[in-house]
């Protein structure tokens, strides 16, 4: 079992029982899943810069890429509905913990002039979404393998009932939070 996963369950649990004043453990919330997403625009003209992202993207996270498809055609963008547009993996248990501590105490500090991730980001359902726009940051990425820098999404889903019980919980797992 993971090291955070070990902190979850003991020290994490404590705190926001502490601070919220749970009367069940099972009211506490928890990391429900992780979901990565890299949206390639290009990828409508060229189909090898859409394989190289989910090659990137399986390397970073462990865990094969799904690709996603436009929903609409649009003209403008010249874009047809079906048309595959980006990658998607999405992290659940043990792994979803092994990427959450990669990506707080490697990948983060690794920015360039970084003073913490947005603490407004959150959806109101106790949701919180980070971009990032360099694949680069992580350390399993090789830079002179790379044809092109791209960036991603990264979606946490909780179950906490609040924005305040999420930015919490997230904060617990040490989540670098702008001041």
């Amino acid at each position: 079992m993971s090291r955070l996963k070990e902190t979850y369950k003991n020290e994490i649990v404590d705190a926001m029982i502490k601070k919220f004043g749970y009367k069940n453990i099972m009211e506490v919330p928890k990391l429900n899943k992780i979901v990565v997403n890299m949206g390639v625009g290009e990828a409508k003209e060229n189909a090898k810069v859409l394989e190289s992202a989910v090659k990137d993207l399986e390397t970073i996270t462990g865990q094969k890429a799904v690709l996603t498809k436009a929903k609409k055609s649009i003209a403008n963008f010249k874009l047809r509905e079906g048309q595959n547009i980006g990658c998607k993996v999405t992290l659940r248990g043990e792994k979803m913990y092994d990427f959450l501590d990669r990506l707080v105490n490697l990948a983060l500090p690794r920015v360039r002039d970084f003073r913490g991730v947005n603490p407004d980001a959150f959806d109101g359902r106790g949701n919180y979404a980070l971009g990032i726009k360099e694949q680069i940051i992580f350390p399993e990425i090789e830079y002179d393998k790379i044809d092109k820098v791209r960036g991603m999404d990264v979606i946490f889903v909780t179950t906490a009932k609040t924005d305040e019980e999420a930015r919490e919980l997230l904060k617990l797992f040490n989540m670098p939070f702008a001041k």
